[in-house]
């Protein structure tokens, strides 16, 4: 079958999405993009927010109307919660949930023509082992995502996450060894690493496993790939880590660390198991240990009882912290979580404007942080997309600066070395220095134009 997939919502889905293309790849089908007709079109929804489900519910009826002929197949963190309500949308074939995904191509095949939708969706709080799928060598991007992680055994007042993904479950080390291993000989300069709550990866491993533990052996395995994390909350780094930096020159020097909010208080009523002070101490032994690391944070702003004096806490933590950028997030009342019902809910024009106040932080502080890298070198960047219109290729390093490069006939997927030369409001620019060294390996470029 000719198969499509769309995906809402982390990062973490985009990974689960690409390794379904490659396990329907194995099978025989044939990928296709969202625009071409299918005969099976897959949507992996998110339920972060109630307007996530609203905008699942929308892409679910969009697809029925655009694939009158084919099967549609609804899948994610939408469909874990809400399976009977998708199933009652005219033209659904299937709901499965986040714990059916490692056997969506065994549910898929097993369709049959004018059935009632089939729902096979689990008791997500029940699953106790991490449900592997393959790693997504075919995805057609510069840099593979690597799923080691599932589930979150918190219970911060504003999430659902676990409700939807169920506990935490990890990924046995050797496994993960051997299928980043597989991205890296497919030829993907980077690998990103991913999860639902990566930072609590091997707690439920009978070997003492640690994600420190794990990102050195990866780093060994990963070379001359470079390695990058994804979020990680405040208390989960230790030194271990930040040792990981300096003994590895592939560990990219970027890290997300969710802080949430700058008021005690306020990190006490989110069941946040970190303080302002963790993370400010935090912040700045990162940027002692590791020169031109790029912090990023999430923040969410009007949560339940934020006053202006609570607001102003974490507009002053922020403003004085080395922080490289923000994710903002108005707080969204979300329908199963403590924070709903909490009183002193934040009037939604103050949260919007709290929201533009940080947000304008951010821009200045990314330029600043950009501006702090013009003049230095990169000996190995990753060439990201290209706009054969404008004549450019844009590279990413490994401290998350997209840089633009003018007029080089480079692969996209490439490895290669760069200096920053000069940056404006929004973009950074840079001059293409030479190809990287280790040259011989293949790029994902060269391995999708071979298939």
């Amino acid at each position: 079958m000719r198969v499509a997939i769309k995906t809402l919502g982390c990062r973490q889905n985009q990974c689960e999405s690409d390794a379904l293309q490659e396990s329907l790849r194995r099978d025989g089908h044939t990928a296709v993009s969202q625009d071409e007709a299918a005969d099976l079109f897959i949507i992996n929804t998110c339920s972060v927010t109630q307007e996530a489900d609203a905008d699942s519910r929308q892409m679910i009826r969009r697809a029925v109307r655009r694939n009158p002929s084919a099967r549609v197949v609804v899948t994610g963190c939408y469909a874990q919660i809400a399976a009977g309500e998708i199933a009652a949308i005219p033209g659904v074939a299937l709901v499965a949930g986040n714990g059916e995904k490692a056997q969506l191509s065994e549910l898929i095949s097993g369709l049959r023509e004018q059935s009632p939708p089939l729902i096979a969706v689990s008791d997500i709080q029940q699953s106790t082992r991490f449900a592997p799928l393959p790693p997504p060598v075919g995805a057609a991007r510069s840099r593979a995502l690597l799923k080691v992680q599932d589930g979150c055994s918190y219970r911060c007042t504003f999430c659902i996450v676990p409700e939807t993904r169920g506990p935490n479950r990890s990924q046995l080390t050797d496994a993960v060894l051997r299928d980043l291993r597989v991205l890296v000989d497919a030829g993907y300069p980077e690998v990103v690493l991913t999860g639902t709550h990566l930072g609590t990866y091997g707690r439920d491993l009978p070997t003492g496993s640690s994600i420190a533990g794990l990102v050195a052996d990866m780093l060994e395995t990963a070379a001359p790939a470079r390695l990058r994390l994804s979020s990680l909350d405040p208390h989960e780094v230790g030194e271990e880590l930040i040792g990981c930096f300096g003994r590895f020159g592939n560990l990219c020097r970027h890290l997300h660390l969710p802080v949430q909010s700058g008021d005690e208080t306020v990190l006490k009523r989110m069941r946040r198991p970190h303080t302002a002070d963790d993370f400010r101490r935090l912040v700045e032994r990162l940027t002692e240990a590791v020169p031109g690391i790029a912090i990023g944070t999430d923040v969410i702003v009007g949560f339940p009882g934020e006053g202006d004096a609570e607001f102003q806490q974490t507009y002053r933590l922020l403003d004085r912290l080395p922080i490289a950028y923000l994710h903002v997030f108005n707080y969204s009342q979300r329908r199963g979580t403590v924070a709903a019902v909490m009183p002193d809910q934040v009037p939604k024009d103050v949260r919007a404007a709290r929201s533009v106040a940080l947000r304008a932080l951010s821009d200045a502080k990314w330029r600043a942080f950009r501006q702090t890298q013009v003049g230095q070198s990169f000996a190995a960047v990753v060439l990201e997309g290209r706009d054969a219109r404008a004549g450019r290729l844009d590279a990413l390093t490994d401290n998350y600066i997209t840089v633009r490069v003018e007029h080089t006939e480079e692969s996209v997927g490439r490895m290669v070395a760069l200096s920053i030369e000069a940056v404006t409001e929004r973009e950074t620019i840079g001059c293409l220095q030479m190809r990287y060294a280790n040259d011989s390996i293949p790029t994902p470029e060269d391995k999708w134009a071979r298939a």
